[in-house]
């Protein structure tokens, strides 16, 4: 029989077989091997005569990609999420978020939270985002504007849910399905960050072939890359390839740059360039040590 793992927890995992749902051991023979299940991974399982599990995992087919935080695999997609406010967006790991998906040949999209209370704020937010070709949608857990937009977006696919704590994704999560009744925390009133709500790494069925993986909040997110990975990671900076001066231009103090020249012009939004400088900057500060 064939499922795919939605949940681990102490050496325990739920195994969705097509809507029964398994709790499974992993056969002894993954550790010895150096391997653990990951939550997304389809297996295959058997039967299992012990009171503590229906079944065991016996193979795990093979994965068409991982992430190292939060630890799952064979996502389809990224829906990363920031609030319109309270608290406000932090663009640049909103950026660190797409840029870590992009090196991962993860397509992506972007989802603002609380958009009932936003002041003309978002119109901004879209625009800077949809000029880079990102998807963004915008919801109100207040009102349930936006839902149906969002549910035919994630429909038939996996997909994980990223940003920090207090966004609002465990309450989103809750919202598209009921059935997952997730703990939701309040605003710390002292700094208006979110207190961590989500324990576990745990998929979520939305419908059929339809999954939703919420996972431990954090606040950073460490890029890898360089430069010339940067300049591929920014959809819209590698649009402009070869259209600088200079072969190899790494669009800081070169003259007669296209992407400056599109930053200028309001093409590019200025957070963006400046989040690719950054995160450049930041790769070769690193390669010194």
């Amino acid at each position: 029989m064939q499922g795919k793992i939605i949940k681990g927890i102490a050496g325990f995992y739920l195994v969705d077989c097509g809507g029964e749902v398994l709790t499974c051991k992993a056969r002894g023979l993954f550790r010895k091997r150096g391997e653990k299940p990951l939550v997304g991974d389809l297996a295959e399982v058997e039967a299992a005569q012990t009171s503590e599990s229906e079944a065991n995992i016996v193979t795990l087919l093979p994965r068409k990609n991982r992430l190292i935080r939060p630890a799952v695999s064979n996502v389809d997609q990224a829906l990363v999420v920031m609030a319109v406010r309270t608290p406000d967006p932090q663009f640049y790991l909103l950026d660190q978020y797409l840029v870590t998906m992009e090196l991962q040949e993860i397509p992506a999209a972007i989802l603002f939270t609380k958009e009932d209370l936003d002041r003309g704020e978002l119109a901004d937010y879209r625009s800077r985002y949809e000029a880079a070709e990102y998807p963004v949608f915008s919801v109100s857990a207040e009102n349930g504007s936006g839902l149906e937009a969002l549910r035919a977006h994630l429909a038939g696919k996996t997909t994980v849910l990223a940003g920090p704590s207090g966004v609002g994704k465990s309450t989103l999560t809750n919202l598209l399905c009921p059935a997952a009744n997730m703990e939701t925390g309040e605003l710390s009133r002292k700094n208006l960050r979110g207190k961590q709500t989500t324990r576990h790494t745990e998929l979520f069925c939305l419908g059929e072939n339809s999954y939703l993986l919420d996972t431990p909040g954090f606040t950073a997110v460490e890029v890898w890359g360089d430069t010339e990975a940067f300049k591929q990671a920014f959809p819209e900076i590698r649009a402009l390839e070869g259209q600088c001066r200079f072969t190899g231009c790494n669009h800081g103090a070169e003259p007669d740059c296209a992407v400056k020249a599109a930053v200028a012009r309001g093409e590019i939004a200025a957070s963006r360039y400046e989040s690719y400088r950054k995160m450049a900057e930041e790769s070769r500060e690193r390669r010194k040590y």
